[in-house]
This record gives structure tokens, sequence and C-alpha cells, in this order.
């Protein structure tokens, strides 16, 4: 009998070892896809200010792409981890196939939906004339292949729900290095190709995410769980297309929050001018790289609740939180001092504007206090959505991204004319605030949950494919 352990199973080695599996490869890979965009940026701020302002604003257009795709993904990892956790393998291969038929209708309403409004997105947000043109000569091409970015999201669902997070990993290694080739081409143009500004940035993006979506599928095909039964299991099965949509809208809206989030900030900031916008663009880059080496830690917590919680190993799910929790205080505290001292340098790498320098430093400065709250909130609400409770996600966001930041930046901004660092201190108070809220509520679940397997058993389930019909304990 061979002693290799099996690395697609996250209910029996210890806890950190299995973070460590999930997590470094996610964080790693989330590190080359962050210098993606910000090799996206440096490029854009050679053309001109205006683009680089450009590209910051749509950066919440894009975030309506992502956040279905990344949100259905997240919904079929649980349903798919849970029923692997059970060891119905069977129920996971059809929620697979299910997830990409789900997936095409999305894709095309996102297609529809984008081309048809994006002119009113981007005017509501106040880009007009040449600054709307250049919005949209960026946003279109994304918005009309769409399907390659929600293929990529969903085919890693499937391989991260059994704890492969080094396929995706050396997918956004692949595509950032390429992508120092293919934006400069696709700008300036040569070897055959017109110049196309900031549009071949967008062109750059679509073909690089179409050859990831490729290989992501071939490593998902070799997995098992891609079993169409002769195309059988294509055919729409409403009951778990309702699962899939109950578990993903929620982790769609979840990360559509952030997109309403940075409408928001961006309705405010763009008050004090592009210069502004383009410095909230590109320090919000440079967040995303110093939380980097803490973002696997929210897949891992997604992953390994959700297998541990199909096994009804409560006791591993709260290890697994806080030992996520741990390890993120551990390596991003330190991580904030640097962000604090060097904020000009940090902004200076990006852009000569000695006006945006002096915005972005300003917000940085401010953000190296936030950063660790961020990491609570993503931790809880991931172990949340692993053990099937998307709800609380929406909630916290729409308050922590929307309903707080209006309130508060209309009464600093318009009521008491402040200038941007009440912006960047009340982002502050609301992440700390949400956060407090988010740890206290997922560990009541857990007490919740735990107390539900010993007194009740509402959560016991048949322990294999033989014992339970196919797709028959999708559980809500």
């Amino acid at each position: 009998m061979s002693t290799v352990p099996d690395t697609t199973d996250l209910t029996r080695r210890p806890i950190p070892e299995v973070i460590k599996q999930v997590a470094v490869p996610a964080s790693i890979g989330f590190f080359f896809h962050t210098m993606f965009n910000v090799v996206d940026t440096m490029w854009a701020g050679r053309i001109d200010t205006e683009a680089v302002a450009a590209l910051s604003l749509s950066l919440p257009v894009y975030f309506i792409i992502t956040s279905l795709s990344s949100g259905i993904g997240t919904g079929a990892t649980a349903l798919m981890g849970a029923a692997l956790g059970a060891k119905r393998k069977n129920e996971a291969a059809l929620v697979a196939v299910q997830m990409l038929g789900f997936g095409v209708i999305v894709s095309a309403f996102l297609a529809w939906f984008g081309l048809t409004f994006s002119p009113a997105i981007f005017s509501w947000l106040g880009a007009e004339g040449e600054y709307l043109a250049t919005c949209l000569a960026y946003m279109n091409p994304i918005f009309a292949c769409n399907i390659v970015t929600v293929f990529l999201y969903l085919f890693n669902a499937i391989l991260q729900a059994q704890g492969d997070t080094k396929s995706f990993r050396n997918v956004l290694i692949f595509t950032a290095l390429l992508n120092v080739v293919l934006d400069p081409w696709f700008i300036y143009g040569g070897f055959g190709l017109p110049a196309m500004g900031l549009a071949g940035v967008a062109w750059a993006t679509v073909i690089l995410q179409g050859l990831g979506a490729c290989y992501l599928l071939f490593k998902a095909r070799k997995t098992g769980l891609l079993v169409t039964d002769k195309g059988r299991n294509f055919i729409p099965r409403p009951k778990i297309y309702g699962e899939i949509a109950h578990q993903g809208f929620p982790a769609s809206l979840n990360y559509m929050t952030i997109a309403l989030g940075f409408f928001v900030i961006f309705r405010f900031v763009s008050k004090f001018g592009p210069e502004a916008s383009a410095a909230y663009g590109v320090a919000t880059r440079i967040d995303q790289i110093v939380l980097l080496p803490t973002i696997g830690l929210n897949v891992a917590s997604l992953t390994i609740t959700a297998q541990n919680y199909g096994a009804e190993k409560i006791a591993r799910i709260r290890e697994n939180v806080r030992k996520c929790l741990i390890y993120g205080a551990t390596i991003l505290i330190p991580l904030s001092i640097p962000l604090f001292l060097f904020a000009e340098p940090l902004m200076a790498l990006f852009t000569d504007d000695p006006a945006v320098i002096a915005i972005g430093a300003e917000y940085l400065r401010i953000d190296a206090f936030t950063l660790y709250g961020y990491v609570v909130i993503f931790v809880s609400t991931s172990a949340l959505q692993g053990m099937k409770r998307p709800m609380f996600a929406i909630w916290i966001g729409l308050l922590r991204q929307v309903i707080a930041p209006w309130i508060l930046f209309t009464l600093f901004i318009k009521v008491m004319g402040y200038g941007t660092i009440s912006l960047w201190l009340s982002i502050a108070a609301i992440v700390w605030t949400s956060a407090i809220i988010a740890f206290f509520f997922a560990r009541r679940t857990l007490h919740k949950v735990q107390w539900e397997l010993e007194n009740e058993g509402e959560l016991s389930k048949p322990a294999s494919d033989e014992a339970a019909p196919l797709g028959a304990d999708i559980r809500k």
C-alpha cells in the first residue's frame, strides 16, 4: 500500500501542513497577478496621466466581471469541497460540469450588460469626452471577451476544491511574465500590429487569460471531475443551478460590494481631480502588493473549511481559522512599517506627477494601520462561505463598502468640506469596525454548528456515493 499522502484530502493531515499546501502557491500566484496589474499601470503611466486615471476608473467596472466569476467559483468550491469531504466524488463531478454551463449563461449576461451600460457607468463616475473614450477603449474588449475570464476562474474552482492552488499559480506566473512583452507591443505596435494605446493593454489581458483558461482546462480534466456522461451532465439541472446560485451569488455580491465600494470612493475622489483618481488607483496597487503574502490565507480558509465541513470536523475548522489569523498577523504587521515609512518613494515608482505622489502617500500612511483588518474580514467570511453561510459576507460588504462610506464621505466632503485625508481616515475606521464584527460572527457560527452536530445531528449524512443518490445531498 502506498504511503504517499492524498494531497486532495484536506480532512486528515495537520492543519499547518494543509494551510501551507493551499496558501503558499495561492499567495505566489496572486503576487504575479498583482505584478500583471502593476505592469499594466506602469505602461499606462508611460502613455499619460489620463491613461492611468482611465485604468484606475476602470478597476471597479472590471470588478463586475471578476466578482461574478470569482463568486460562482467560490460557491461551487464550497459545494464541491463539501461533497469531496463527505467522499461523494460523483456529486462533486456533477456540480463541476453544471457550474460550467451556468458560467456560459453568466458570461453572455456580462457581455450584454457591459457593452450596453459601460458609457453610462463611466459618465456617472465623472469621465467625459476623450477621458470617457479612453475608458471605453479599455473596457469594451474586456466585456466582449469576458468568457475567458469566467472560465479561468471556474476551471480554477475545480482544482481549488481539491487543494490544488499550484496550477493557478503557474498560470499567473506565466501570464505576468508574458504581459511584460505584450503590453508595450500592443500599446505601441510593431511586427504587423498597429499601435492601440490603452486598448492594447485590454487585448493583451484577453489573450493571456484565454491561454491560462486552456491550461486550467487541461489540468481540470485530469482530476476526473469533468465527467460529462456523453454530454448529459451539461443538461441544466434546475436544482443544482439553484444551489450554485444560492452559494455563488452571495459570494459574487460580496465581491461586487468591493466594486461598489470603488464606485463610491471614486465618486468622491474624482471631485478632487484626475490626479486624486490616479493616486488612489496607484495606491491600491501598492496595497495589493503588501497584502499578497496573506491572500493565500483566504483561499486556505475557504477550501480547508469546505472539506472539513463536509467531513463534520468542526474542531479542524476552528484551528484553521485561528492559524490563518495568526499567520496573517505575523506576516503583515511587519510589512506595514516600510509602507508607512517609504510611502512617497513607493508612489514614485509608478508616476512622476508630484500631486499624484502626495495624495497617494497620504493614503498609504493611514492604510498601513488598516491592512490587517482586511485579513480578519477575509479569513472570517471565507470560513463562513466554506460552511455554506454566504449571506453574512453580503451584509458586511454592503455596510463597509457602500452604506458607511457614502454616509461618512458625504458628511466630511460635502457637508464639512474636508479634504482627501477624511476619506482615508473613514476607510480605516470602517475596516476595523467590520473586522471586529466579522470575527465574532464567525466564532459564534462555529459554536452553533458544533452544537448542532453534538445535540441535533442536523448535519449528519451518508458517507459514500453508494449511500446517497447522485446530487441528492447538495446541502443548504
